[in-house]
């Protein structure tokens, strides 16, 4: 059976190299019936409500928050079942591309099938991974993979933007960086970046005035501005100068973007941030709020000009102990208003963020769920962009990041 699962990878990669995204299904049924397997490929929406098979026939999905196939997505675990119509064995497998959750894979076992076996589970881990592999490499070639993942359609300037940032939860052995933006209106004027390389990680959070479709053009210009100084290989001060240069020279003066670009050390611990008139990160450390940072203030992107002092705001500096975790957010969340017009608030915002850690939730579903308490604080209607970032040093040995039979497939 080990040779034809081999077989079965082997397929999937080959036919997917001329493959569009609609013929992902039809790659994958061919594949798994070399097993007796039958198989279902079910994509994350961009809010992270529903999960949505791949097709073009206007299913309502299946909820993420209150099902068996939420849970695999939630907890990124396999979880077994028993198919309904058939009342075979059956496994929700996880989908991600790397620590990215990108969906769920339903995979129905031949009669006999044991959903308990560690090597079938091995197997079935990998198959998911090579799937969320996959479907982001189809993404930029595929709009059934995008309508798949929106429940409604995006507006120019939401759509600029969610082409723009990279996959909403990213780790290395030293970093996890995971992201959620909510977007008021599907206007889009928030953005998210960040880079891990060598002994040095890079992040950032875009606030972008307005909520239009100038909003998006300010937010992706200073996104594009601090990427493009970061890979040239500049320090902080000069990121954040040049694209103040870019931002200005390139929009209305009208308008400008706040920000937050940190870079943090691996082996030291050592975070060096600018604060470009925004929210100020919040520190959580042994399970509660430890401190704001409050440092490294300079003017909004755009707005550098106005500095009438000739004294050049520097970076600052922050020791992190191990363990640490770090929240960026953007004012969307923190003064997001209810009907009696009462703010979510940041004691509120890191109180969640506690809870659902101790709770044994990992980063990016921490994040999923206050970005869903945040909408539902204003009845489900954003009255402006709403971004979280959740950073944690170094990664931790978390249960639900990547599944335990992910460390020992193909031993």
């Amino acid at each position: 059976m080990t040779a034809t699962w081999y077989e079965v990878l082997a397929e999937v990669v080959n036919r997917a190299h001329l493959a569009g995204g609609s013929e992902l299904p039809a790659i994958l049924d061919a594949a798994g019936s070399r097993l007796g397997i039958s198989a279902e490929l079910y994509l994350a929406d961009l809010p992270q409500h529903r999960l949505h098979p791949l097709t073009t026939d206007g299913s309502p999905g299946i909820a993420i928050g209150s099902t068996v196939a939420g849970r695999a997505f939630q907890h990124v675990e396999i979880v077994a079942w028993r198919d309904r119509d058939t009342g075979r064995p059956a496994l929700w497998v996880p989908v991600v591309d790397g620590t990215h959750r990108v969906g769920v894979l339903y995979l129905v076992l031949p009669e006999g099938g044991d959903p308990d076996d560690t090597d079938l589970r091995g197997f079935c881990w990998t198959l998911g991974g090579l799937l969320g592999y996959v479907i982001t490499t189809k993404l930029s070639q595929s709009d059934l993979l995008h309508r798949v993942r929106r429940p409604k359609d995006l507006s120019v300037s939401a759509e600029l933007l969610w082409e723009m940032m990279p996959p909403q939860t990213f780790a290395t052995p030293h970093m996890t960086v995971s992201a959620i933006v909510e977007y008021y209106d599907e206007a889009g004027g928030d953005g998210y970046d960040y880079n891990a390389d060598g002994d040095s990680g890079y992040f950032a959070v875009f606030d972008a005035t307005g909520h239009d479709i100038q909003a998006g053009l300010v937010c992706s210009t200073a996104l594009a501005a601090t990427r493009n100084a970061r890979r040239c290989g500049h320090d902080l001060a000069t990121i954040a100068r040049d694209a103040d240069a870019v931002v200005r020279a390139n929009t209305s003066h009208s308008r400008f973007a706040t920000a937050v670009l940190a870079r943090l050390d691996f082996a030291t611990g050592l975070l060096t941030y600018v604060n470009a008139g925004h929210p100020p990160p919040l520190v959580l450390r042994g399970g509660r709020a430890a401190k704001l940072l409050t440092g490294g203030h300079r003017l909004p992107l755009g707005l550098q000009h106005l500095n009438r002092t000739s004294v050049a705001t520097e970076p600052a500096t922050e020791r992190l102990e191990p363990g640490d975790r770090l929240l960026l957010y953007t004012d969307g969340v923190t003064e997001a208003r209810n009907s009696r017009g009462e703010h979510f608030g940041l004691e509120r915002l890191a109180d969640f963020v506690i809870r659902h850690s101790a709770a044994g939730l990992p980063a990016p579903e921490t994040l999923r769920r206050i970005s869903h308490a945040v909408l539902d604080h204003q009845a489900g209607h954003l009255q402006d962009d709403a971004t979280l970032m959740f950073v944690e040093w170094p990664t931790p040995s978390h249960p639900h990041l990547l599944p335990a039979e992910s460390s020992d497939v193909l031993r």
